[in-house]
């Protein structure tokens, strides 16, 4: 989408130095104020303040570019920071008890200076806002008529006091009648008569004739009204000014080219903020939940001073309202990396005027559609300041990209930022989306049931096929790396499907019962309750069923997250630490569907060994694998040993919430973020997810009564549970009879062999013939394929699967 006029902005470079002090800006302003203000002159506390811009709005001619708002222009945070206390010094100075009042801020523009002036007097904060929190009863509304966007909402919630006929101090970026402001105080004077209010703004522009109007009205409506700001310097317009602006907009240049390079990297970190933490003021915040919102976007900076690579200038980025949070972490952001230049801005529902021209505020401007509503256009103005111009010959002083990383903190969801995400890439090396506010729609189950802990990649193009897979498998490139292309399974194989699940669904069902038990006497043991953390994706279905057990035998709600193992490179850190972040390491439980040779229960022991030297507080970890069955005698917690369908394995993203195998690739997972996965939307017609789960949770209801009894008579029998790792040895056995030299080609159980079927180059399958009841899909599959079916009577598992050897 292009701005209006056709302006759509590129790169420009400038020093840390310019971006904090816009310095050598003598002129910045003198275009537009030489054309629209009465006297045409900018002096240096107001420069020093703010410029001046053409405004894209037939109300308004000018726009005042401030250079400590963060706004219209990137900002050094501190800066933003130091802005808002002196601004709350002067309030002090005209209010008995700063503490005690009620501050609002003004939205958009002045939601971040209002919060940041709130916090400096430790004072209750709210902000209006142009996005009606649903379900929430508006307690004022108004009008801004001059503005784009006319509506604001006070919207407090219940934990916010506007009921006590306590001082308010309202808080704006620019006064330049305040009409605006004399109107609230007259809606707010309708619920009760307050001791006084202070109006407090960075710039108050008001002429005599605007003074003498707001005077009037403040006698007229019986109130006290005091009036700070850090500048005061009259922006009177020229009767004309209108007509002015738009002559004046006939002559500018274009604005500045976009950079001409690839886009940067994209990173994604969605569960770094806790949905109980309000990101923003529109329903009204305590003194001490700004103080929590505090620390968390501490804990935010911390993670992403992990996560950004490389030095150099750094771009942390709001959304309209979104303000304060930004800000906050850009400055924790600073003081953890000293090596990072950090500014901070955000995106505005204002159109302005961009033009490439010396002594002009808006050099640049993006335009998307915004992230909260996708038919409305929004902006990013100057994404990067270009009052110094790179050197003529691209040197050192034009780099590729201008930041080496933004950071785009926003209450919306990767899809959701998608045009704006693009626009951004190509002014940095990576663009870090840190989603808070907004409960992650990621797979097809509930978000109840399992939280997952994976990177979205589904806007990433990994699929090979079949055959390109394979030879890069066989040729050294790991699995992880790229992914099988995932079909639309036909009627026949769901028919297939559905027969297999109606025939084992209790079996399933008891078998589950029978693991989550297992479970909940061993954890009765350390004295905590279990968390369940399913290995994406086989194990997910397997921790909801058992996680649906728990809540319906015995009334207990256990967390569940699922996260990514990777054979050859290990269990996702990042992902366990952040379980660990709320639950002690002998909570933890590793739940999968079933073993094959052992190769996940031994990556998850060598992992937790790594784990356990590099750091001291994690002994009590437990890296046994809990699983429906076992048929490879790879652990103790297990349901059966014996080699069956779970039908589950039948299907691959169909089954299991629409969600990808994981994906760890370098250039897609950088530090801080998850192993990764794709969520196919575009299969839900077919989805058997939930079809799955109810048809072997049903045998739970009435607290898993129907099951109880073979539940009770499967935990008495003694049972061997010590690992015999027997398919290990089995493994070995079949490479030596069949010739196979890569032990990664032999796949046993009924679950790998499904897979091997599914999405591999299979070469042919073994089959024990006296356990071929309960294999349809398996021959099937086989047959669909044409990949011969040899019968073993000697074969531990029901069933094995062989991978053919190509040529990589």
């Amino acid at each position: 989408m292009a701005l209006p006029g056709g302006h759509r902005g590129g790169g420009r470079v400038v020093s840390p130095t310019e971006r904090s002090d816009l310095a050598g800006t003598s002129d910045l302003a003198s275009v537009v104020a030489g054309a629209l203000v009465v006297d045409g002159a900018m002096d240096p506390a107001l420069e020093a303040l703010a410029g001046l811009a053409l405004r894209d709005n037939p109300r308004r001619a000018h726009l005042v570019v401030s250079r400590v708002l963060g706004k219209h222009l990137p900002v050094a945070p501190g800066r933003m920071r130091a802005s808002a206390e002196q601004l709350a010094d002067l309030v002090r100075g005209c209010t008995p008890d700063a503490a005690s009042t009620l501050v609002l801020g003004f939205c958009e523009t002045a939601t971040g200076l209002g919060h940041a002036v709130a916090r400096a007097l430790d004072a209750d904060y709210l902000s209006s806002t142009r996005r009606p929190v649903p379900g929430r009863e508006a307690w004022l509304s108004f009008e801004e008529a001059h503005s784009h966007a006319t509506s604001h909402h006070l919207q407090p919630g219940e934990h916010l006091d506007v009921a006590t006929l306590r001082p308010v101090v309202l808080v704006d970026d620019e006064l330049t009648t305040g009409a605006t402001a004399l109107d609230v105080i007259a809606r707010l004077e309708e619920r009760g008569h307050r001791d006084h209010y202070v109006l407090a703004a960075l710039l108050d522009a008001r002429g005599d004739d605007a003074r003498r109007v707001f005077e009037a009205r403040v006698r007229e409506m019986g109130v006290e009204v005091r009036v700070v700001a850090l500048v005061q310097r009259p922006l009177a317009l020229v009767p004309d000014a209108l007509e002015r602006a738009r002559a004046l907009r006939a002559t500018l240049p274009p604005a500045a080219d976009p950079p001409t390079s690839a886009p940067g990297l994209l990173r994604s970190h969605h569960d770094w903020w806790p949905l109980e933490v309000p990101v923003d003021a529109r329903g009204g915040l305590r003194p001490e939940q700004t103080a929590r919102l505090l620390e968390e976007a501490d804990r935010v900076a911390a993670r992403l001073a992990r996560a950004v690579v490389g030095s150099g200038a750094t771009l942390v980025l709001g959304a309209e309202e979104l303000m304060f949070l930004p800000a906050v972490i850009g400055e924790h952001l600073a003081e953890r990396r000293r090596d990072l230049e950090v500014v901070a801005q955000s995106t505005t529902r204002s159109p302005a005027v961009a033009a490439d021209v010396d002594g002009y505020a808006i050099r640049r401007t993006l335009s998307f559609a915004a992230p909260d509503d996708p038919a409305r256009i929004a902006f990013l103005h100057n994404v990067v300041d270009p009052a110094r111009r790179p050197s003529a010959d691209g040197g050192p002083e034009a780099p590729a990209r201008p930041y080496v990383a933004i950071v785009l903190v926003v209450d919306a969801s990767l899809p959701a930022c998608s045009e704006l995400v693009a626009a951004l890439r190509p002014f940095a090396d990576a663009v870090h989306v840190v989603s808070v506010g907004v409960r992650r729609a990621f797979g097809s189950y509930a978000a109840e049931e399992v939280t997952w802990l994976l990177s979205d990649l589904s806007h990433e193009q990994l699929e090979l096929s079949t055959e390109q897979r394979e030879r890069a498998i066989q040729g050294g490139v790991s699995y992880a790396e790229m992914l099988p292309q995932e079909h639309e399974p036909d009627d026949a194989y769901l028919e297939l499907f559905h027969r297999s699940l109606e025939r084992s669904a209790r079996r399933v069902a008891v078998d589950t019962a029978v693991l989550a038990e297992l479970l909940l006497r061993r954890h009765a043991l350390r004295g905590v309750e279990p968390v369940l953390v399913s290995l994406a994706r086989a194990g997910t279905p397997v921790g909801i069923l058992a996680r649906r057990y728990v809540r319906a035998a015995h009334r207990r709600h256990l967390s569940h997250y699922a996260m990514s193992i990777i054979r050859g490179r290990g269990l996702d850190e990042v992902a366990l630490a952040r379980v660990l972040e709320h639950h002690p390491p002998a909570a933890i439980a590793f739940v999968d569907g079933w073993t094959g040779k052992g190769a996940v229960q031994q990556q998850l022991i060598a992992s937790r060994e790594r784990l356990v030297a590099a750091r001291g507080d994690l002994a009590d970890l437990d890296p046994e694998l809990a699983v429906l069955a076992d048929p490879g005698g790879c652990t103790s917690l297990f349901a059966t040993r014996e080699d069956y369908l779970v039908p589950s394995a039948c299907l691959n993203a169909t089954v299991s919430g629409l969600v990808s195998r994981t994906v760890q690739r370098p250039d897609l997972i950088g530090p801080e973020m998850y192993h990764g996965a794709k969520y196919y939307a575009e299969l839900a017609a077919v989805d058997q997810s939930a079809a799955f789960l109810d048809a072997v949770s049903a045998h739970f209801a009435d607290g898993a009564a129907a099951i109880a009894d073979e539940v009770a008579t499967r935990l008495a029998e003694p049972v061997v549970r010590t690992p015999t790792w027997a398919g290990q040895a089995e493994v070995r056995r079949l490479a030596e009879r069949h010739g196979v030299d890569d032990l990664h080609r032999i796949k046993p159980g009924v679950g790998e062999t499904s897979r091997v079927l599914l999405r591999r180059a299979p070469w042919k399958v073994l089959v024990h013939p006296d356990r071929l009841d309960g294999l349809d899909h398996v021959l099937a599959l086989a047959a669909s394929r044409g990949v011969a079916v040899e019968e073993d009577d000697e074969l531990v598992y029901a069933c094995v699967g062989l991978v053919r050897a190509v040529r990589p």
